[in-house]
This record gives C-alpha cells, sequence and structure tokens, in this order.
C-alpha cells in the first residue's frame, strides 16, 4: 500500500529518519554505560556459615578482603594496568593465612606445601602459570613472569622456582608457609576413616581476581594452595588456562574455585566465555547455567567471579557461602561471605 503525503514523498522520508534518529538518541540515553574501572575477587567457596564465625574471624576476613578490593581500585583507578591490579590483588590474599594461596597454603600428605597460580592478558590472550611450586612467596608473581619473560605458559616444582629466582622473585624457606591452622587440619584429615575424610575438603580457600581498567583491557588470575591431603604432585584447575582461569576483551575474564578436577573436565572459565561469545548469553546466565546447572548435575561443589567488557559482574557459587566482593569506578564497594546474602545457594 502507498502512503501519500501533501509534501511529497522526500518529505515523508526526512520525517522518518528523524524519527528513527530520536528514538535511537532517546535507547543509547537509556543504555547503561560502562564502568570506567571495575574488578571483583574471591578468597575460596566451601561451607562458609555465619553461625561457624565469630566475630572476629568474620572482621579479620571482611578487612582483609577490602584491603585487597582497594589495592587493586587504587591501581584502576589512577589509570593502572588491569593485570597489575589482578596480580596486586592476590598478592595480598597470598600473604594472608586466612586464605589457601601463599601464606596460607594447605599441606599435601606428606606435609609440604605445593602451590599453584596462573595469570591471564585478556587484550593479548597471553598467559602464565606455576604448579607445585614450595619456595615462591608469590605465586602469581612467577606465573606473570612466565607469561612475560619466558616463551612457555605452564612451569611446574623445581624449574618453576629456579626461573623465579633467576629473575629477581622473592623466595622463602617452606617454614614460611608453615601455619598451624592448616597443620591441624591436615591431622585431622589423617584421623579420619578412608569414609569420612572427604567431608573435610569442605572449604575451597582458593583465591582469585578479575579486572577490567581504563583502557577496556580484562584480565584474570587465580592462586591457590591445592587440597589438604593431595597425593602424588596432584594438580588442579588453578593453574591450568580455561578451567580455573581465563580472560578475554571480546568477552569476559573468569577466576574459579571448587573442586578442581570438575573444573578441569568441564573447562570452566573457558566455558563460560565461549558461552557469551558463541551462544550470545549474558554474564549471569553463562555462569549460573554452569555453576547452578551442570556442576550441581555431577555433585561438583564450587564457584567463581566473573567480569565481562561492559563491567558487569558475576559471583556465582553453589556451595553455602565464598568469600567474595568487587569494587567499581562509581564507588560501589561490596565484601560477602554468606549464601543468603545473594549470588549463590541459600544456606
Amino acid at each position: 500500500m502507498a502512503i501519500h503525503s501533501k509534501e511529497g514523498p522526500i518529505a515523508l522520508w526526512t520525517g522518518a529518519v528523524l524519527l528513527l534518529l530520536a528514538f535511537g538518541l532517546c535507547s543509547c540515553a537509556k543504555s547503561p554505560q560502562r564502568p570506567d574501572y571495575a574488578l571483583v575477587l574471591h578468597g575460596g567457596a566451601g561451607t562458609i556459615l555465619k553461625k561457624n564465625m565469630d566475630a572476629a574471624t568474620e572482621t579479620a576476613y571482611r578487612d582483609k578482603l577490602t584491603e585487597a578490593l582497594k589495592t587493586g581500585e587504587g591501581i584502576l583507578k589512577n589509570g593502572g594496568d588491569s593485570l597489575d591490579a589482578v596480580q596486586a590483588v592476590i598478592e595480598v590474599l597470598e600473604d594472608s593465612p586466612l586464605f589457601n594461596a601463599g601464606r596460607g597454603a594447605v599441606f599435601t600428605a606428606e606435609g609440604k606445601n605445593e602451590m599453584d597460580a596462573s595469570i591471564m592478558d585478556g587484550r593479548t590472550l597471553n598467559a602464565g602459570a606455576v604448579a607445585g611450586v614450595t619456595t615462591i612467596k608469590h605465586p602469581i608473581a612467577a606465573a606473570r613472569a612466565v607469561m612475560t619473560q619466558s616463551k612457555h605458559v605452564l612451569l611446574s616444582g623445581k624449574g618453576a622456582e629456579s626461573f623465579a629466582a633467576e629473575h629477581g622473585l622473592g623466595m622463602e624457606p617452606p617454614e614460611y608457609f608453615w601455619t598451624q591452622r592448616r597443620w591441624d587440619a591436615l591431622q585431622k584429615m589423617k584421623a579420619k576413616s578412608d569414609s569420612e575424610s572427604p567431608k573435610e575438603a569442605k572449604e575451597h580457600g582458593t583465591v582469585g581476581c578479575v579486572a577490567l581498567d581504563k583502557k577496556g583491557n580484562i584480565a584474570a588470575g587465580t592462586s591457590t594452595g591445592g587440597l589438604t591431603g593431595k597425593l602424588w604432585g596432584r594438580i588442579g584447575d588453578s593453574p591450568i588456562i580455561g578451567a580455573g582461569t581465563y580472560a578475554s576483551n571480546e568477552s569476559c575474564g573468569v577466576s574459579c574455585t571448587g573442586q578442581g578436577e570438575y573444573f578441569i573436565r568441564n573447562v570452566v572459565a573457558y566455558d563460560l566465555a565461549a558461552r557469551m561469545k558463541y551462544r550470545g548469553m549474558s554474564l549471569k546466565d553463562a555462569a549460573e547455567s554452569i555453576i547452578d546447572k551442570e556442576l550441581v548435575e555431577q555433585h561438583a561443589e564450587g564457584g567463581l567471579v566473573a567480569l565481562d567488557k561492559d563491567g558487569n559482574i558475576a559471583m556465582v557459587f553453589n556451595t553455602p557461602g565464598m568469600y567474595r566482593g568487587f569494587v567499581k569506578s562509581s564507588g560501589e564497594l561490596v565484601v560477602k561471605f554468606y549464601g543468603d546474602e545473594g549470588e549463590g545457594a541459600q544456606q
């Protein structure tokens, strides 16, 4: 059907264009604006219940997570790089005996502290990782050195330690990583029967961080001491790119925590990014479909934090709690522990 106007077809066409432009401008004005920067972190998922947390311990965790967030924010706010922010945040947590990373790493069955870490640059997809290290003060710094100072992605054991020492990274004797709390946890596990032992592995204190800087670059990193009582040089998902850590400027950055074997089998970190890229899923929907559905169906426990290129944040877990928090350029700073605070299983 033809449409006629007294002013003629040109005037009608011009009016239609102006109307479309006005609608477009209106839509743009209503769309959310990407924050100048954003950062999200976790300190592990597991059986974290308010009824088991005394006031002093809760304050200690809250203060340390807040310190880590503010450390990362200080870098991002001043125009710093997302990689620098991720490393700095994780180093704060590696220095704290509260978390299963660095100085707070759990013990293997042999009574050793064996640590893993990885980091990834969303700009280039470059990545670095270390596994099974025992004398590197900040495993996340070693992971970054592997990424920037070698042609490799993953170094392990004595080779990784030699590499770190040669590149001037901080080194410590094994005694530095010894803590009474983790030693007691190992002894308690050894005292349990085989049928009861799995119940002890309920708190996964792995730490991780994802950051988006002012230039739009995403970086992600993860650091852990692994599982209490682990055998045979076991390595989990934390140092494996695509399983425990992933970052791409095209989609998002991810850091995972939980039962590493399942995160490796499901390639969780990369799968989240792939669901966004190839299926057009939102960050939140992609994270929840993996953690709350597929991993639950496999009876796997854990969680993740993620941040997309638009500054949207997800903190998803299927355990009673997860130490977590985020900060944005809007001034919003949030720290949470328990499931009933949102973003995770209720308990």
